[in-house]
């Protein structure tokens, strides 16, 4: 199933402006309800990061944490995810538990269910 994305200048926008933010070292995470029953995401990686090379492969590590974790993410809500200079270089492991760390501080992580 294709995520589905932010793209509009405006809805960046309105994320920086009225949306929360949480802040780890190889990424930084801004998010704001929506009243869809589904998540957005938007992906951002500065020119101070270097070429489009380099800004690709920072998007690309981000679209993957993402992915891998968007089913612990309670519904409806906006994400943005923008790149630091460590998400380049950042261990996959640490890249992956700093997503987490920063979810959870947010109020994003579904409550564990019971055994179902």
């Amino acid at each position: 199933m294709k995520a589905l994305t932010l793209k509009k200048n405006h809805e960046f926008q309105r994320l920086y402006r009225r949306g929360t933010s949480a802040v780890g070292g190889s990424l930084v995470i801004y998010c704001r309800k929506n009243r869809l029953r589904r998540n957005r995401v938007g992906l951002t990686a500065s020119t101070k990061l270097g070429n489009a090379v380099k800004r690709n492969r920072a998007r690309r590590r981000m679209r993957e944490v993402y992915r891998l974790n968007a089913d612990k993410l309670r519904p409806g809500w906006d994400l943005i995810l923008v790149a630091r200079t460590r998400t380049l270089f950042a261990p996959w492991a640490e890249l992956n538990a700093t997503f987490f760390r920063l979810c959870k501080k947010l109020g994003l992580l579904r409550e564990p269910d019971a055994k179902e």
